[in-house]
C-alpha cells in the first residue's frame, strides 16, 4: 500500500510503502482492548500499604478482665476497632496487579491500532524533520503547519536530543523511539507522526 510522504512544510515529497501485514489487517477491538489493560495493569505502581494489628507498635496485653465489666470483651490496644489499632482487610504492597498476555497478541493489538489509524486518516509521513538547535517554537512552527487533529505522537527512529527536547513543553505533542511504540500512547494521541526512517522500522514489525 502506497502513502504520501510529506515535508515539514507539508509540502508533498514523494511516496512511500505500508506494509500491509502492519498498517492493513482487521481491526480487533477486543484484543486492543486486553492490550491496554495488559500495559496499564503491568505499569501499575503498588504503593499503598497499611499496617495489620501486628504491625503497630503497641503491648500485646490484655486491656481488661474478659467477664465482669459489663462491657464487651476486648483484647489488645492493637484490635482494628480501637484508634491507632491496626487495619482489618486494607490494601497491600504485597499484591500482584499483573496480568499476562501473549507476544503475538500483543503485536497484532499494535497493528489493528496501527491500521486504524491508517482507515481514520490519522497517519502522516514525513521524510524529516531538521532543526538546527533546541527551540520550542521551531518545533511548534513544524506542527502548526501539519493538519494533524488536537493532539500528535511523533514517532523517531532513535534517539534525538535536539527533537525530543524541542517538543518537551508543547502539551499536545509526544515524542517517542519507534521501538517504544505503545497501545496506551497510540489511543490517547489522535495523530500518529512517522518519519520516513520510522516508518521502515515500523514496517519491519511484521517481519
Amino acid at each position: 500500500m502506497k502513502t504520501k510522504v510529506f515535508d515539514q512544510k507539508w509540502k508533498e515529497a514523494g511516496q512511500a510503502d505500508l506494509n500491509d501485514a502492519v498498517f492493513k489487517i482487521e481491526i480487533n477491538e477486543d484484543l486492543v482492548h486486553r492490550a491496554l489493560v495488559y500495559q496499564l495493569a503491568n505499569a501499575r505502581l503498588n504503593i499503598a500499604h497499611t499496617k495489620t494489628r501486628g504491625e503497630r507498635r503497641g503491648s500485646t496485653r490484655k486491656i481488661y478482665r474478659q467477664k465482669g465489666t459489663g462491657r464487651a470483651r476486648m483484647g489488645s490496644n492493637r484490635s482494628p476497632i480501637r484508634k491507632k489499632g491496626g487495619v482489618a482487610f486494607g490494601p497491600r504492597n504485597t499484591t500482584n496487579f499483573s496480568i499476562s498476555m501473549n507476544k503475538k497478541e500483543r503485536q497484532r493489538a499494535l497493528f489493528s491500532v496501527l491500521s486504524a489509524k491508517v482507515k481514520n486518516k490519522e497517519l502522516l509521513i514525513l521524510d524529516d524533520i531538521k532543526l538546527k538547535a533546541i527551540k520550542t517554537k521551531d518545533m511548534a512552527d513544524v506542527f502548526a503547519s501539519l493538519p494533524y487533529e488536537k493532539t500528535a505522537l511523533l514517532a523517531l527512529p532513535e534517539k534525538n536530543e535536539i527533537l525530543e527536547k524541542s517538543a518537551a513543553n508543547l502539551p499536545k505533542i509526544k515524542t517517542i523511539q519507534v521501538s517504544y511504540l505503545n497501545i496506551a500512547d497510540l489511543l490517547k494521541f489522535k495523530t500518529l507522526v512517522l518519519l520516513k526512517s520510522s516508518l521502515e522500522k515500523v514496517n519491519a514489525f511484521a517481519k
